[in-house]
């Protein structure tokens, strides 16, 4: 088959290790690995390492940190960052009047890729097994490290990137929004992360965009978090994640921007597989549970909506956004046994990360 051109751009996304696609990678316990030397990066290295590799590009408008779920190999990962960065860009090209912040300021995403241990046999046995592999990489007992490095790395970009809300350090750019992008287990590893950057004092911040409750002071901001099929259960952000929860006067959370939880009913690995390994349904599957969030009456709920309609910003400016995508991630079928629960790099997907991006300025 003759690659097509998108093909050719995705190849070339990926070959460039200073490109718009970028990755690092993490072992079973969660350490970083050193591409160069074969081992691991010690902890007290990773400021130097991060410095050396992963230095946010100047030309760069939005960072996504981009966490990958279940059954994704390493190639496979950055191809669908790669995709997703793709898909943006071809989007607000064709439909720059949606996204007007966005078609003023300009938007050149950077995607930075998380990579770890994902595989397992199909089926409900290789989910559970994945299913704990991921929570021991991600657990802040002591065993597992993919919280203490992520959060590093997320630090490490939010120090390093210059401030949008600072004045412009070039006439035509005003900074560098940070954003995050986690599919299944990744979500799971990506809270773990925020959770401990903010109780290792990182944080700051409020959750949410509006004007009344902002509050700028750095240095650990996060302008939007995006959660594609979360496996993880639906009353998470009330007990594993409680720490990303807002307290009511909305200004102890680590994040500046929502936290955007898409679900489909079509999703059977967050359905029954979920319900049989952690005794409750997947916030993939339901969505997260608003009874759980201390919150409650800021949890929103609006659909998926497809490339000819436009997000408001009444739809997404909540701590906690539940976003109904049964009817876009519907695809599977009986081929795939798990169901919807791996169709998230589409136009809609794009549509919602440049909503989500086009609302996070000021």
């Amino acid at each position: 088959m003759r690659p097509t051109s998108r093909t050719r751009e995705i190849e070339a996304a990926v070959s460039r290790v200073d490109g718009p696609v970028t990755a690092v990678d993490l072992d079973e316990t969660g350490w970083l690995r050193d591409p160069a030397g074969g081992g691991s990066v010690p902890y007290h290295a990773l400021h130097d390492h991060f410095g050396e590799r992963l230095a946010p590009p100047s030309w760069a408008t939005d960072l996504f940190v981009y966490v990958h779920g279940w059954q994704t190999g390493p190639e496979s990962a950055v191809r669908a960052a790669a995709r997703l960065r793709i898909l943006m860009c071809e989007r607000l090209a064709a439909r720059a009047r949606f996204y007007p912040a966005l078609a003023v300021s300009g938007f050149e995403p950077w995607m930075l890729v998380v990579r770890w241990p994902s595989a397992s046999r199909p089926g409900p046995i290789g989910y559970r097994r994945v299913r704990n592999r991921a929570h021991a990489m991600g657990s802040r007992d002591g065993k597992g490290h993919a919280a203490h490095v992520i959060g590093r790395l997320l630090g490490y970009l939010d120090t390093e990137r210059p401030d949008p809300l600072e004045p412009a350090l070039l006439s035509n750019r005003e900074g560098q929004y940070l954003h995050l992008v986690g599919h299944s287990f990744g979500c799971r590893l990506l809270c773990e992360a925020v959770a401990w950057a903010a109780d290792a004092s990182l944080g700051g911040p409020t959750l949410g965009w509006n004007e009344a409750t902002r509050d700028w002071l750095r240095p650990f901001t996060v302008d939007s978090m995006l959660l594609f099929q979360m496996a993880a259960p639906r009353d998470a952000f009330g007990s594993m994640f409680s720490g990303l929860a807002p307290a009511p006067d909305r200004k102890a959370a680590p994040l500046r921007g929502p936290v955007v939880a898409t679900y489909s009913r079509h999703d059977r690995a967050n359905g029954l597989w979920h319900l049989g390994a952690e005794g409750k349904l997947g916030v993939g599957h339901s969505g997260i549970d608003p009874a759980s969030v201390p919150v409650s009456t800021a949890v929103a709920g609006t659909r998926l909506l497809s490339g000819d309609e436009r997000y408001l910003v009444r739809d997404l400016d909540h701590p906690f956004v539940n976003v109904d995508a049964t009817k876009g991630f519907s695809r599977g079928g009986r081929l795939n046994p798990a169901g919807a629960h791996s169709v998230h790099i589409c136009l809609e997907s794009a549509h919602l990360l440049l909503s989500l991006a086009d609302f996070s300025r000021p």
